[in-house]
């Protein structure tokens, strides 16, 4: 399935199993291109090495974690240690905290530099995040297309474009059904940041 949410300010997904809402404009453009430059060149963008199926590999994409409290975030066998906030990020949090009424501590963010980054499927299901998590991904730059496949019925899938200046808020039991990716694409895009916020305590 795929659907033109481009007219639409606030959508759910109404996909099984799950509670997915896309905000297409949560910052203004104005606003979300001062995020961009900013965030492109202040954070600590770094390509980690991970493990998939036992081999060592570089990330298809730059990453930076920051908090507003010191605890790491493990995944695929990587353990990152977070930087303190920036007073933009901590901006974006607190609008966030508002908007979903949820209370975000973390936020890892990846820079897709061009078409051949991209992030494979997978689950925001580590234990450090809780039960039912929620991800609320923010997005800067260029357009991406963000995929959703169910893990038990092959016949539920999604996608749509992530817009500059969206947010897609993914919550409740999303993460236990559903897995996304952000394929790669042999289209020319531009750069993006994408601003994934959650909770870890």
């Amino acid at each position: 399935m795929n659907i033109d949410l481009f007219n639409s300010n606030e959508f759910d997904l109404n996909l099984p199993d799950s509670n997915i809402t896309y905000y297409s404009n949560f910052l203004d453009p104005k606003s979300a291109d001062k995020y961009f430059q900013i965030f492109l060149k202040e954070l600590n963008w770094q390509q980690q090495d991970i493990t998939i199926f036992g081999k060592r590999i570089p990330q298809p994409r730059l990453t930076a974690l920051y908090a507003v409290n010191d605890m790491p975030y493990s995944y695929s066998n990587l353990t990152l240690i977070p930087k303190n906030f920036t007073p933009e990020l901590l901006e974006i949090q607190q609008k966030l905290n508002i908007q979903t009424g949820k209370d975000f501590t973390h936020c890892l963010a990846n820079f897709y530099r061009d078409g051949n980054d991209s992030m494979g499927w997978h689950s925001d299901d580590e234990k450090a995040l809780g039960k039912d998590p929620a991800i609320a991904s923010v997005s800067l730059g260029g357009v991406r297309n963000f995929q959703l496949k169910h893990k038990g019925r092959q016949d539920q899938r999604f996608k749509l474009d992530l817009e500059h200046g969206s947010l897609l808020l993914m919550a409740g039991s999303t993460q236990h059904f559903w897995k996304h990716q952000l394929p790669k694409t042999k289209k020319q895009v531009a750069p993006r940041i994408n601003l994934t916020f959650r909770t870890i305590l």
